[in-house]
């Protein structure tokens, strides 16, 4: 069947507001057609072979009155709370267990019946029986109170979770500062490290150049005192040795001679070796030298005494 032949059996099925689609063997729900006509309100697909509604069904928000009873629908659309007109909903006899936590936001929702399904047991405690239509009424208003209250419940988890994950993703972000504060202190550790090293090297290097220039000035210091030994050596060694004056040597031939003589006459004269021969011409040059020496103490007193006439 082509899209064109669904919408005109559609329209050959809607009366006023109201379309019938029951007893139509529907597998799925025709949603794409049922929106072209946002005037049809009521929509009745009872009695068909429909197990699930797709998630475009909850567009369809112009709806108020639907009749899904008599299908095999096992569970609803997450987001059925989107259809905020709904007055009617007929679920009769099909296979949920539970309604989605959006169902407690069809705040205009005053008819339910959910019987003949195998809801879980709060479920089917705020369902009731949905024997008539009060009962049908309070079923809508219990099953929204019982919603609610899970759609609380869910909430405050969700809350709790996200407080979990906050407080986690706090203390991962604590951890991460403290790791990076760890690490920049390791950096900076590593750093004071190495530059302590370099100024330890550095010093090293200065400490070994002034030994190295110490060494160098010591050794240029010895080598200075022993050039200077050394020149002070050649300068004595360079030094001219007195030549021995011949005339000192006369000299001192002389004055030995003269020793000896006066040694000669004094033991001649002296002595009892006086009247040897050997003696008697020394005793006599000694009478002829003190003879000579009188007369030159004459002459020269009387020299003395014409200086004192001059003066």
């Amino acid at each position: 069947m082509s899209k064109n032949s669904k919408v005109l059996n559609l329209k050959d099925k809607i009366s006023g507001n109201e379309v019938d689609l029951s007893l139509c063997n529907l597998t799925e729900v025709p949603v794409r057609e049922l929106a072209l006509f946002p005037k049809v309100t009521v929509v009745d697909l009872s009695c068909n072979n429909i197990t699930s509604l797709p998630p475009e069904f909850c567009n369809l928000t112009h709806l108020v009155k639907v009749d899904l009873s008599k299908n095999q629908l096992s569970s609803l659309p997450d987001d059925m709370g989107n259809l905020m007109n709904l007055q009617h909903l007929d679920l009769y006899n099909n296979k949920l267990t539970n309604l989605p936590v959006s169902f407690s936001q069809l705040r205009s929702l005053k008819w339910l019946d959910l019987k003949d399904n195998p809801l879980e047991l709060g479920l089917a405690k705020a369902a009731g029986d949905c024997l008539d239509e009060k009962q049908c009424k309070q079923c809508a208003t219990k099953v929204l109170q019982h919603m609610r209250a899970i759609q609380e419940e869910v909430d405050h988890a969700r809350e709790k979770r996200l407080l979990r994950e906050k407080e986690l993703e706090r203390k991962r972000e604590a951890k991460q500062r403290e790791r990076e504060a760890r690490e920049r202190e390791a950096r900076k550790r590593e750093k004071a490290e190495e530059k302590e090293k370099r100024r330890k090297e550095y010093n090293a290097q200065k400490a070994a150049l002034a030994a190295q220039e110490q060494q160098k000035k010591k050794s240029e210091e010895k080598k200075k005192k022993n050039g200077q030994a050394a020149d002070k050596k050649v300068a004595v060694e360079s030094k001219p040795k007195p030549r021995r004056s011949v005339i000192g040597l006369i000299f001192k031939l002389l004055l030995l001679l003269l020793v000896g003589l006066a040694g000669v006459a004094a033991v001649c004269r002296l002595t009892d070796l006086q009247k040897e021969a050997f003696c008697l011409p020394i005793n006599a040059a000694v009478d002829d030298g003190l003879s000579w020496a009188k007369e030159q103490q004459v002459v020269l007193r009387q020299l003395v005494q014409n200086l004192d006439l001059y003066q």
